[in-house]
């Protein structure tokens, strides 16, 4: 009985196949626009865009398509409401309170290898979400 289940756990049983492939890993992800992320709706499919400024002018490219939204969380209780501590001039005139620094977060399925792709773009751009 027991015997049986240290065997199946030694390296040579278990099926070929390189470490990490075909795999989705969850990704949580901050959009610039916050108001973009309360359109979206779990099970929806976005492509995520990374948004650079170079030298030569603004740059953008794909770094996700085809991504599962699998969560879209409340935001943080007073994230939201930066602006309205500081008079309430963050939430009159565009309605985009809390984008300019935070934007929300959505978590996303995506193969592990483009995961890593999402994590560096965050690092140097802000990444915005289009619908499939």
């Amino acid at each position: 009985g027991s015997g049986l289940r240290t065997a199946s756990a030694s390296p040579g049983d278990r099926p070929v196949r390189p470490r990490g492939a075909g795999k989705t890993v969850l990704a949580p992800v901050r959009i610039a626009d916050a108001a973009t992320v309360r359109l979206l709706r779990p099970g929806d499919l976005v492509d995520v865009i990374a948004a650079e400024e170079t030298m030569s002018g603004g740059e953008a490219r794909v770094v996700a398509r085809g991504a599962r939204v699998t969560e879209v969380p409340e935001p943080v209780d007073g994230a939201d409401d930066g602006g309205k501590d500081d008079g309430g001039t963050g939430d009159s005139g565009t309605g985009d309170s809390g984008t300019g620094d935070g934007g929300a977060l959505v978590v996303l399925s995506v193969p592990r290898a483009t995961a890593a792709g999402l994590a560096g773009a965050s690092a140097t751009a802000r990444l915005a979400v289009t619908l499939c």
